[in-house]
């Protein structure tokens, strides 16, 4: 397998791996322009355009751009993340110039008619009212907002049912025009791929562009607090999220490792301990998110209203423990989870298509496998420690409780136990 990159003469990045064997593909294009790319005024507004993408363009309707690619049995669709937004396609080898192509009409020609803006606003204020009645969703929306607060990326990506119904074509408009520029673009595409035919074609539809002033959003600052919403529910939901490395620093891999040996299977402490010795909870897990100069090690479960406190106080020893005892076979099964979940995801196109853009937005290259699996292995038991170790001496950063949570630890009672 093999990667390559060009960049055209306006800033548009290409980069390509040929997988062989595979007879099909997956292209897009990955814009860096996300929820943190966002005023406050603008909140949600990546995610409106990335719905208002496939409304219809100067040359197709909406039914047309479906059409276009499911006529060949293919797949479109689009995501919207923090840091950027996505547009992609799945189809078959002979069918990539023409996945291409309707990427491009979608981001380039699109033609946000009034009454479509419309249509998707009340779909978007549905997806909205979904995630609020879906407890273990939006919590981690309130627990973002207290950890990175009064800033970009502590935003809801979906964006606020006010600052939805208030956007207009115009708003759409301007924030292409200042975000969606070449320097900003990366067209990303694995499987059976020609690199070469792939950069002539790019040059035909995106090296007109003109070239634009990049705007890089502000820096993100892990500040934490506590949001607490009592409500009558079946479960107690509580989220714990802890100032992490992000993508860029050489201790991502060990915030990796600790948060899958702590809680990232069924073979970790946090589920051993509290659901499968207690029986506390149904779901408890721990996670690591990295952003390009930020990231958050988060933990979360859902219990019952009368066993939440005895669970959080227990997640927080065990805390305590990991830091203390936390031995190499648990290092070692982390480290081959870690592993083998990243290579046997990468058996698809779509997924190393993606990781192709994420790299090279953050590092500007694309690291090997070989050189991950290096980084993966050279991470210690001693090193997990230390992190684990640093983690507790910063207390619970940032909490969210939803549903009946009255009887749960406030923040400071939490941070009052770390110390002692």
């Amino acid at each position: 397998m093999s990667v390559e990159i060009h960049t055209l003469s306006n800033g548009f990045r290409i980069v390509t791996e040929h997988m062989p064997g595979l007879k099909s593909a997956a292209i897009g294009v990955w814009v860096g322009a996300g929820g943190r790319h966002e005023r406050p005024a603008q909140n949600g507004i990546a995610h409106f355009l990335e719905h208002m993408a496939f409304k219809g363009t100067k040359t197709r309707s909406a039914l047309q751009i479906a059409e276009a690619i499911e006529d060949v049995g293919g797949y479109i669709n689009a995501y919207t993340s923090s840091e950027a937004t996505a547009y992609y396609v799945r189809l078959l080898e002979n069918d990539v110039p023409l996945g291409l192509e309707v990427v491009s009409d979608i981001l380039l020609n699109p033609v946000f008619d009034a009454r479509e803006i419309e249509v998707e606003r009340g779909v978007i204020l549905q997806e909205i009212g979904r995630a609020l009645d879906t407890p273990d969703v939006v919590i981690f929306d309130w627990l973002q907002e207290q950890a990175y607060p009064d800033q970009p990326l502590g935003r809801s990506i979906l964006g606020l049912e006010e600052r939805v119904k208030a956007f207009s074509r115009e708003d759409l408009s301007a924030f292409v025009s200042e975000h969606y520029v070449p320097g900003q673009m990366i067209l990303s595409a694995a499987g059976a791929v020609d690199h070469d035919q792939i950069v002539r074609q790019a040059e035909v539809l995106f090296g007109h562009l003109p070239s634009a002033p990049l705007i890089a959003p502000s820096k993100a600052l892990f500040k934490g607090g506590e949001d607490r919403r009592i409500k009558d529910l079946e479960q107690a939901h509580f989220a714990l999220g802890f100032d992490s490395p992000g993508y860029q620093e050489s201790e991502i891999y060990t915030a990796q490792i600790y948060s899958v040996a702590f809680g990232g299977g069924m073979s970790s402490r946090l589920f051993q301990e509290v659901r499968e010795k207690r029986g506390l909870c149904y779901s408890i897990f721990a996670q690591t998110e990295a952003y390009a100069d930020s990231g958050m090690t988060t933990i979360y479960a859902g219990t019952g209203e009368d066993q939440l406190a005895e669970l959080m106080t227990i997640t927080l020893d065990e805390m305590h423990r990991a830091a203390d005892d936390m031995n190499d076979q648990e290092v070692a099964r982390a480290r081959a989870q870690m592993k083998a979940g990243m290579l046997m995801g990468l058996e698809s196109p779509s997924s190393r298509g993606e990781r192709l853009a994420r790299m090279v937005q953050v590092w500007g290259r694309v690291k090997s496998l070989d050189e991950v699996v290096e980084q993966i292995d050279a991470v210690t038991t001693a090193d997990v420690r230390q992190f684990a170790a640093n983690l507790v001496s910063k207390a619970p950063a940032a909490m969210a409780l939803y549903g009946p949570v009255a009887k749960g630890p406030t923040l400071d009672a939490l941070k009052s136990r770390n110390a002692a």
